[in-house]
């Protein structure tokens, strides 16, 4: 029975809070941290800040205003796009007419993973999540126990992680998971990924003993990220049944999942394959076969421009931070440093483009008629591999160590780098740094989309 009047919150005056400035304060470096380059985060705090010190009305006017500084923004566009993009991709083609609409996928009731190196951890990771048993090979005990303790770990870390949302993760039962040295153990699995170090040689041995092993219908895929998924089929007698799955690093936390269909690849294995992006909760995009496919064959000419603006003047440090700045979540000499600058290495090693096959009297800084530079290289040579080595682009507090700091002697070789091949130090601004990295990066999509490697812009985007 009283009046309902003095209850309502929107009259109620907004109560002070001690400290609120310096509150507000933090957390916008804090959300600007995160969120770098991203409009909206910073203005729902600002929409925080107009009701936390301002009357009720002015507040909500305020809010008003911000929504539609975003509604009409490029952001707001862009991430729509990127919104429908990702659903267009389920809704694969083929040149040769196979398509999503027509290919029906093969279920998938037990897995295996040959080889636990970093990429093979991750792969294993995203199998357990998903709730699809299990078997994980190594060549030998060494290496499968190195390899157990490193998934163990993962799994420990995922399982905390889902323990919080209220879902368990069974990973001790061996039905689920288990780990040998024996390949015989592969007979009865739907679906094979091979996840050992980039050697064609090595994986064409693999497929051949997988198509004598598996059974018939089995999917043999390739986490390859370059090599010619025909060559590899070649070493079978079922190129219908091989596919590359090209996953990310780390593969349990990166959502791509890249498909490859070879010349003989059947549209079964692609719908299989897309099935299995699905399960792990990865979005699934089927491109052809080229060197590098899509998303590396995209990265080379990036990468390379920023190694090229180190070579005229810059830093790894200010080229990080310009494309960060921009909204990449990590720029490419950290994430080289992430990855291993090891595996570009031995790429670039099976390709004669440097090493012991590269012909004598080649020219340090071109190859094929083309400028390159043999900075990467260098690196490698003196043993400095990225965060793994607590060395690489940058400096780390030990080997594995994740805090990337610049690094002094770096800095001291570049400028020898440069006395030794004449090269006048210039000042690179950031317009010259962004336009060089992503305009490099845009055109050789183009060129995917021309050749046909991809079917349309959204599974380049």
């Amino acid at each position: 029975g009283q009046p309902l009047g003095p209850r309502r919150l929107s009259l109620k005056p907004v109560p002070q809070v001690p400290d609120m400035e310096a509150f507000l304060q933090s957390a916008l470096v804090r959300v600007r941290r995160r969120a770098r380059g991203c409009l909206a985060p910073e203005l729902c705090l600002q929409a925080v800040r107009a009701a936390a010190l301002s009357p009720f009305a002015e507040g909500v006017r305020r809010e008003r205003e911000l929504f539609a500084v975003l509604l009409s923004s490029g952001q707001a566009r862009a991430l729509q796009y990127a919104f429908f993009a990702e659903r267009a991709v389920h809704r694969w083609t083929t040149p040769g007419g196979a398509s999503w609409s027509s290919a029906a996928p093969q279920p998938v009731r037990k897995a295996a993973v040959i080889g636990l190196g970093t990429m093979g951890r991750g792969i294993v990771t995203s199998l357990v999540k998903a709730n699809i048993p299990l078997v994980a090979l190594e060549q030998d005990l060494e290496y499968l126990n190195k390899g157990r303790k490193a998934v163990m770990l993962l799994l420990e870390r995922e399982a905390m992680k889902m323990e919080e949302g209220a879902q368990s993760l069974d990973f001790h039962n061996p039905a689920r998971l288990q780990f040998t040295v024996d390949f015989d153990l592969l007979r009865d699995v739907d679906l094979v990924i091979e996840a050992v170090f980039e050697n064609m040689a090595l994986k064409k041995e693999i497929f051949h003993k997988l198509s004598k092993i598996c059974k018939p219908g089995a999917l043999l895929c390739t986490n390859t990220s370059a090599l010619n998924i025909d060559e590899i089929a070649s070493a079978t007698s079922r190129p219908q049944q091989v596919i590359g799955t090209h996953f990310f690093s780390p593969a349990h936390v990166m959502r791509l999942l890249e498909i490859i269909y070879g010349r003989h690849t059947s549209p079964t294995a692609i719908a299989t394959a897309m099935q299995l992006a699905k399960a792990l909760k990865k979005v699934g995009v089927v491109v052809g076969n080229c060197f590098g496919f899509a998303g590396n064959r995209m990265m080379f000419p990036y990468v390379q421009q920023a190694v090229f603006l180190l070579e005229e003047g810059s830093r790894p440090e200010a080229v990080d931070q310009v494309l960060e700045d921009f909204g990449f979540k990590i720029g490419p000499f950290r994430m080289s440093d992430l990855a291993g600058l090891d595996v570009g290495w031995r790429s670039r090693k099976e390709q004669g483009l440097t090493g012991p096959s590269l012909p004598a009297g080649t020219p340090a800084r071109q190859r094929h008629g083309q400028r390159y530079s043999p900075l990467p290289d260098l690196l490698c040579e003196r043993g400095r591999f990225g965060q793994k080595s607590g060395t690489g682009w940058y400096q780390y507090e030990k080997a594995g160590g994740r805090t990337a700091t610049p690094d002094p002697w770096l800095h001291s070789f570049l400028s020898q780098y440069r006395d030794t091949h004449g090269i006048q130090t210039r000042f690179i601004d950031q317009e010259e740094i962004l336009e060089r990295c992503l305009f490099s990066l845009i055109n050789e999509g183009f060129a995917i989309l021309a050749e046909g490697i991809a079917s349309g812009p959204e599974h380049l985007d």
